[in-house]
């Protein structure tokens, strides 16, 4: 699904497979919604503290999630 209001609409749907279908292509969105923010908020200087406390989760948990290969001490795996 990739209109916009084509999966809102869907996301409503009584029929569960339409309706899932929109769930999943709405979490795709959020997710790379989420990755370009937190990638925005970094280049401008944002804490990990900063963005953690705007998406409501902790430190730890959006560090984990978006510091993949950042940094001088990160691993490459």
């Amino acid at each position: 699904m990739a209109d916009t209001a084509q999966v809102a609409s869907a996301a409503s749907s009584k029929d569960p497979t339409v309706g899932l279908a929109a769930v999943r292509s709405l979490r795709v969105l959020v997710e790379r919604l989420e990755e370009l923010q937190v990638g925005n908020a970094r280049e401008q200087g944002w804490t990990w503290e900063q963005i953690a406390e705007r998406l409501g989760v902790s430190r730890q948990a959006v560090h984990k999630k978006h510091a993949r290969g950042r940094g001088p001490l990160r691993r490459k795996d």
